[in-house]
Formats: structure tokens, C-alpha cells, sequence
């Protein structure tokens, strides 16, 4: 240096990462000794009993365009039995008497009068018959 000049105060470009790898290194430390030390969290899952009893395929009762009725078990093969109104009853009642959860389901011609559809689903309520649907064809586009 040259006597009678002062030195000049230059900005430091440079980076000291001394003390950011003594503060990592001891919170390594930290962690690797308390991590063994903590309990992993349980989970509490809920229980089940028995699973529900697959629901039996249901009975159909089928109204033509006569007016006559049928019945079709889908659970015994189902093939179409010509019944009358009071042996529909007794047949429902029998199946129903096995099976308690069986549905039953009305099908019915489109030409068939609105009324003889009442009249089949008025008999089965009568009867205690609960599990009443009405089939229905899904309509193509």
C-alpha cells in the first residue's frame, strides 16, 4: 500500500456458510434423537359386524293385454307361470314366507289400462305385501 492513501471499503461478494452447517448439523442431531422417541399415531378403524345378506332377485308379477296375470320367480329360473288373482296371493305369501326381504315387482303391458295396475298394487297392500316396485324398460335413443 501507498503511505498517505487509505484503503478502500469494498463490498464482500462472498458468502460465509460456516455457521448455516453448524446450526443444520445440530438440528440433525436434534431430530435423530428424538425421532425414536415418539409414538407413530394409531388409527382407530371403525368396526363391522356381519356384512347384509345379499338381497334375493325379486318376484315379477306380469299384467298382459288381456288383463290375465303372471308370475316369474327370477330367483327359481325365471320361468313365467300363468296365475289367478287369489293364487297370486297364495303364491306370494309362500314365496315371501322363505324369503322376507323378496320384492316384488309389477310389469305391465303399456296397452294395459292405468286402473288394472291400482287393482294388482291395492290386492298386494292388502296382503301386507310391502315391497312393491314397477318395472319400467329404459327407453332408447
Amino acid at each position: 500500500m501507498k503511505p498517505g492513501r487509505r484503503h478502500n471499503n469494498r463490498l464482500m461478494n462472498e458468502i460465509n456458510v460456516v455457521p448455516y452447517i453448524d446450526v443444520m448439523l445440530v438440528l440433525l442431531v436434534i431430530f435423530m434423537v428424538t425421532a425414536p422417541l415418539m409414538n407413530p399415531g394409531q388409527i382407530d378403524l371403525p368396526q363391522v359386524g356381519k356384512s347384509s345378506p345379499v338381497a334375493p332377485a325379486p318376484l315379477e308379477v306380469i299384467i298382459k293385454k288381456d288383463t290375465t296375470l303372471a308370475m316369474r320367480d327370477h330367483s327359481r329360473g325365471g320361468k313365467e307361470i300363468i296365475v289367478s288373482r287369489e293364487n297370486l296371493i297364495e303364491t306370494l305369501k309362500a314365496r315371501q314366507g322363505e324369503q322376507a326381504t323378496q320384492a316384488v315387482v309389477i310389469s305391465a303391458d303399456r296397452n294395459v289400462r292405468y286402473e288394472e295396475v291400482i287393482n294388482v298394487m291395492n290386492v298386494l297392500q292388502q296382503q301386507q305385501i310391502r315391497k312393491v316396485g314397477l318395472l319400467t324398460q329404459v327407453k332408447a335413443e
